[in-house]
């Protein structure tokens, strides 16, 4: 059992995100009934291995608690700089060691054969996670940086914050910034609206029956 966004049609007749969330369910056959996704099929497709383990509540920092992180697009968030590499990003977090990390082997179906390339850490600390490609030298570089809704710090787009906030009127805020002041719009896979060649992408994430946004910052070359 799981959860996902919720969906819904906003007056003007065009699909927009609410603020809850939906349950979702998966089914599988008898010889993946005992343990799911730990079978390769779905391990491929979803491995909950890599998801930072919830410690069974759902807490919202207040936003006068947050730190304020200075965002300056497709260059730095706070104190991270793209490019950096994980050591570095680790001392500018002041020595923070990632709590998990995320990466892949380059051929899934041959495990463990080749040069492991490291995709993500989580700072639970500092509520971040460091998103990293691999360089042409092979040493993995700062490549975006996602806030986490419940605990991460605030950031700020023209002066609406972009972290904790509800999803609607986030969504509402920016999209009447970029209508004023004649920007272009752009919107995720997902549904988010976002300014367009900000490399910005405001997703969300669980707040109980609820959720909340949940910013990433990327690079200039960084496709999503």
């Amino acid at each position: 059992m799981g959860t996902a966004q919720e969906y819904g049609l906003s007056a003007e007749g065009y699909v927009q995100r609410k603020d809850t969330l939906v349950t979702s369910v998966l089914l599988v056959g008898p010889e993946l009934a005992h343990d799911p996704f730990a079978t390769a099929p779905v391990m491929h497709w979803c491995d909950a291995r890599e998801r930072g383990r919830n410690p069974g509540a759902w807490p919202v920092m207040p936003g006068h608690e947050r730190p304020y992180w200075e965002w300056v697009p497709l260059e730095r968030v706070g104190p991270l700089r793209f490019g950096m590499t994980p050591p570095e990003v680790a001392a500018a977090l002041d020595g923070e060691t990632p709590a998990g990390r995320i990466g892949h082997f380059p051929h899934w179906s041959f495990a463990q054969d080749g040069l492991w390339c490291l995709e993500e850490d989580r700072f639970e600390k500092a509520g971040v996670s460091a998103h990293y490609w691999t360089h042409q030298d092979g040493v993995p570089r700062l490549g975006g940086v996602t806030a986490y809704g419940r605990t991460g710090p605030q950031v700020l787009y023209v002066g609406i914050p972009l972290v904790g906030m509800t999803p609607s009127a986030l969504d509402e805020a920016v999209i009447q910034h970029l209508e004023k002041h004649d920007l272009a719009l752009r919107f995720s896979p997902d549904g988010a609206a976002g300014p367009a060649g900000l490399n910005l992408t405001l997703g969300t994430t669980r707040a109980g029956d609820s959720t909340v946004s949940e910013p990433a910052f990327y690079t200039e070359h960084w496709e999503i």
